[in-house]
């Protein structure tokens, strides 16, 4: 009896076809439960195809925590207008990364649970990815006319805006019929009111408790 062939296919929809099926075990099982037994099934190749293409298990989970944290960040840039108020661009961004997460929850658990457990170099490929997003939003920030505040200070409230957003990622994937749109609106809720009291000159201050 032969040898069953697989359908001939060009080798980058092979290989996204192997990359498909590594995050949705990889997110779900993590890396160390994940074997690349289940993930050349799941794929319907066989593993020395796997091994062929991608060398090894650290680096093909190194390929998809760099694949999903490319679409994380092109989907938020992509949800940015430029010609629209600061707050309609924030807006903006938040939505796409909360559409992105939801459509993608194996792609969100793979980077902001799996990879940063196991060191580097997983936890520095995301940690540099998540950077590249904070340099966004600071821009974002910054730029904005109505807040006129030093980049260093836009820094540090992009650094915890996109804190903010990555727990409430999580929170939402796990809660019930929360769309990306409620839980970009509750980030706006808790970020953009304070950001509207820096645009009108109104700190916060430790004097008032203090006192």
């Amino acid at each position: 009896m032969g040898a069953v062939k697989t359908k001939r296919m060009p080798r980058a929809v092979r290989e996204q076809q192997m990359l498909d099926a590594a995050v949705r075990i990889f997110g779900r099982r993590g890396y160390m439960a994940a074997s690349m037994d289940e993930i050349a099934e799941l794929a319907g190749v066989s593993k020395p195809l796997v091994y062929l293409y991608l060398n090894s298990k650290d680096d093909l989970f190194t390929a998809c925590v760099r694949r999903e944290a490319d679409a994380l960040s092109e989907a938020v840039r992509a949800g940015v207008r430029t010609d629209v108020s600061a707050d309609r661009q924030l807006w903006g961004g938040l939505r796409a990364f909360f559409a992105h997460t939801a459509a993608h929850p194996d792609g969100w658990s793979l980077l902001h649970r799996q990879a940063r457990i196991h060191g580097d170099p997983f936890a520095a490929e995301v940690g540099a990815a998540r950077a590249e997003i904070v340099t966004f939003v600071t821009r974002l920030i910054a730029a904005a006319r109505e807040l006129d505040m030093p980049e260093q200070e836009a820094a540090g409230l992009a650094e915890a805006l996109v804190g903010a957003a990555e727990s409430l990622a999580t929170w939402a994937n796990a809660t019930p019929d929360i769309s990306a749109s409620q839980a970009a609106a509750t980030l706006m809720n808790f970020a953009w009111a304070g950001l509207g009291g820096l645009r009108e000159g109104r700190t916060w201050s430790a004097s008032v408790v203090e006192a």
